[in-house]
């Protein structure tokens, strides 16, 4: 019995320093995703595989077959990409030609998983619609022979183009009254009465330019999202 409450010790002691030893640190590798790096560069909030993109846009986001910069041009899958493809289009040189920046595109470095900007990409579709592209493939400095098949572009909504301008009017907002409440700081010699005035009249001042910006504050979740 003795013999066994010892071993049963042991195995619970290895167990708890097992446990207590420090770990290796994660690897931080610097690989990019086409779908997480389209939806941060082009503010349309999308998730999942790069293809089903063109079907979650319906009722959110207006679609179609005109290269807008901004837009998202989505890929269908094919071949060895059967997640699709998602890039950003950054430039419109002409209707059959515009330059998309996108990630994990070409291999770079030895490896895919970068980010490439202002990459040429050419509609070869017979009715010029989009739906079929060569794209720059930089290993190979050229656009290579491969036709890739797409859906179209996903355009940014007003309702987002104005949300963004009012993020960016929040945060100018922020900087500013973080400019004031430093202004605020007393000089020596101030009193506590003095202090509390000047506290006062820049809450009063950030409240005021939170207002103007937002319209009063509140916002309207009944509205409905943009037809596409």
């Amino acid at each position: 019995m003795l013999g066994w409450t010892r071993n049963v010790l042991g195995i619970l002691a290895m167990i708890l320093g097992l446990a207590l030893l420090p770990t290796a640190p994660a690897r931080a590798e610097s690989y990019t995703q086409c779908v997480p790096f389209a939806r941060t560069f082009s503010g349309i909030q999308i998730f999942g595989d790069a293809y089903t993109w063109w079907q979650q846009a319906t009722g959110r986001y207006s679609k179609g077959f005109v290269p807008k910069s901004g837009a998202v041009l989505v890929f269908k899958p094919t071949g060895i990409m059967k997640d699709g493809h998602v890039a950003v289009v950054s430039q419109v040189l002409t209707d059959r030609v515009i330059q998309v920046t996108h990630a994990n595109w070409s291999i770079l470095s030895g490896r895919r998983g970068k980010v490439e900007k202002d990459v040429t990409v050419i509609d070869v579709s017979t009715k010029g619609d989009w739906s079929a592209v060569k794209v720059w493939y930089d290993p190979a400095r050229d656009l290579g022979s491969t036709v890739y098949p797409t859906y179209g572009f996903i355009y940014s909504s007003t309702q987002n183009v104005a949300m963004a301008a009012a993020e960016n009017a929040v945060r100018t907002v922020a900087q500013n009254a973080m400019s004031q409440v430093a202004a605020s700081v007393p000089t020596p010699g101030s009193g506590p009465a003095q202090l509390l005035s000047q506290a006062a009249e820049s809450t009063d001042k950030i409240a005021a330019l939170i207002a103007q910006v937002t319209g009063g504050g509140g916002s309207n979740n009944n509205e409905e999202p943009p037809k596409p």
